[in-house]
């Protein structure tokens, strides 16, 4: 229940919180993949189909423990020491995710925003990390395998890795076009993951 619990508040306070008040602040919605079946629609779609499938995992797992054998759990993995490790990766996943966002400040989208302006930030977590919220969430994707090791949160884990990364090559493509010689210069000083430079 309570990995149920956390869940639902990482969702609400990282997607629907933060977008309420950027809406509210600027009257943009931040939620920008569109419907179409480019490369950018498609992986919108794969990004909710992977947040359903965590719910319905989490849901499994704090509701219905006889249907957890059909996640197929790797049961060699079930150790309270990579469980404690895991809820250790979730609380530093939701504070990563929370200030990389407050750091982004207006120019926070869930997506590419082709339509609003918006300023290139390279402060704060983003002088270490070009993609610090991305970082954030492979952060918490792991920490869902050691709580939960099984089939399905190792296909969470790597659907989320190439759909990020995906997501990551897409934005900075947009971005030297938006930025050009400004993110050049960004992108030389600081890495794509982590830059303790």
């Amino acid at each position: 229940m309570l990995l149920f619990v956390f869940f639902i508040i990482f969702f609400l306070v990282v997607f629907v919180l933060r977008s309420y008040l950027l809406w509210k602040k600027t009257n943009i919605n931040p939620l920008t993949f569109n419907k179409g079946d480019d490369a950018h629609g498609y992986n919108g779609k794969v990004f909710a189909f992977i947040s359903i499938l965590e719910l319905v995992i989490v849901s499994i797992y704090a509701f219905a423990p006889n249907w957890y054998k059909f996640l197929l759990p790797f049961w060699y993995f079930e150790m309270d020491i990579l469980k404690w490790m895991g809820w250790v990766f979730f609380v530093l996943s939701l504070i990563v995710v929370w200030l990389a966002q407050s750091h982004m400040r207006e120019s926070w989208r869930i997506g590419i925003d082709e339509i609003n302006k918006s300023e290139l930030i390279t402060t704060g977590f983003f002088g270490i990390s070009r993609n610090p919220i991305f970082l954030g969430i492979m952060i918490a994707n792991a920490g869902l395998f050691m709580v939960l090791p099984n089939a399905f949160t190792l296909l969470i884990v790597s659907l989320s890795t190439i759909s990020i990364n995906t997501q990551i090559r897409l934005e900075e493509e947009f971005l030297l076009k938006e930025f050009g010689s400004d993110y050049e210069k960004y992108k030389s000083k600081v890495g794509r993951w982590i830059s303790l430079i």
